[in-house]
């Protein structure tokens, strides 16, 4: 089939090599516009655009892709199906029926489970045991289309936002070329969604990483994981910020008397903090403007006293 591919970040490139790979034909690529990065503001290119650049694709960049012209773009592509893996923009209905197959979409969740925008990143903060891809038909809903394929992952004990993203990615690219194959062969038989086991999250803010020692330990040592690598979970030192990249639950002693956030004990290679429930033992952290290191080196530098308190 002649596909156009859709996307922008890293989570969206493994999908469109695999694409390439399998046969079908990717007449062009559309992703998100250059955009300036850092103190010199040089233009940064997308991980899209960069693999479509090492394949000789053609690349089409919208700022609006509801545009009439841009509309008129898409158009001369002559798909079969549009492809799209996080993207970043919202397609009108006039796009969606475009092609013959319409516009089909990679999810990393098993929908209707975690609609919207951080899927991996929820699946772990809520201790999914299980998570997952979805192929579905888009329609003009966010994430409510039919279900066309959908397979799962296993999530480990110390599973991160980060080390899931790569396994969904991986997942998706094997999953969308069969998919593709599948939809070409008229295989395919799409299933509604169920609306009443739904839910939905929206895209995360830097501020929602920042600690609250007053919920339980279970739920910040997900929170660390979860937000592993952005935003991050993090406290303050001395009014920087104190990334946490690494702890464990502890059980605490009935015995131990300390407020939310206050430090109970520090050994060479950790320090333990007091929860709503139970002891966070802090094991890797990044102070700011610092390298992100283990407590041991960390401490041979800055002082974690017991009877200290972080804030809440």
């Amino acid at each position: 089939m002649k596909v156009v591919y859709m996307g922008t970040p890293d989570f969206s490139v493994g999908a469109l090599e695999a694409i390439i790979k399998s046969g079908h034909e990717v007449t062009a690529v559309v992703t998100q516009p250059d955009k300036p990065k850092g103190r010199s503001k040089e233009l940064q290119i997308s991980p899209v655009k960069a693999c479509a650049l090492k394949y000789n694709l053609p690349v089409f960049q919208p700022v609006k892709i509801k545009e009439a012209e841009a509309v008129a773009k898409l158009r001369e592509f002559e798909a079969d199906i549009f492809v799209v893996a996080a993207f970043g923009q919202i397609l009108s209905k006039e796009i969606l029926t475009m092609p013959k197959y319409g516009c089909i979409n990679i999810h990393a969740s098993l929908l209707p489970k975690y609609r919207g925008a951080s899927p991996i990143q929820w699946a772990v903060l809520n201790g999914e045991e299980v998570s997952g891809v979805t192929i579905m038909q888009m329609d003009e809903g966010i994430d409510t289309g039919d279900i066309l394929m959908q397979e799962t992952v296993t999530l480990d004990a110390k599973e991160t936002g980060e080390s899931l993203f790569a396994k969904l990615a991986v997942c998706g690219a094997d999953l969308i070329v069969k998919a593709l194959d599948a939809i070409e062969a008229g295989k395919v038989t799409p299933v509604k969604q169920d609306e009443a086991a739904s839910t939905h999250v929206g895209m995360l803010k830097k501020e929602f990483g920042r600690m609250d020692f007053s919920q339980d330990a279970v739920v910040l040592e997900r929170k660390i994981r979860g937000l592993n690598s952005w935003p991050s979970a993090y406290t303050y030192l001395k009014g920087k910020t104190l990334k946490i990249w690494e702890a464990d639950v502890v059980v605490a002693d009935k015995g131990v008397k300390a407020q939310c956030g206050e430090v109970c004990d520090v050994t060479k290679d950790s320090f333990f903090v007091m929860t709503g429930d139970g002891l966070l033992e802090i094991k890797e952290v990044q102070l700011e403007g610092k390298k992100r290191m283990d407590v041991k080196s960390f401490l041979l530098g800055n002082a974690i006293e017991k009877g200290m308190v972080f804030p809440n």
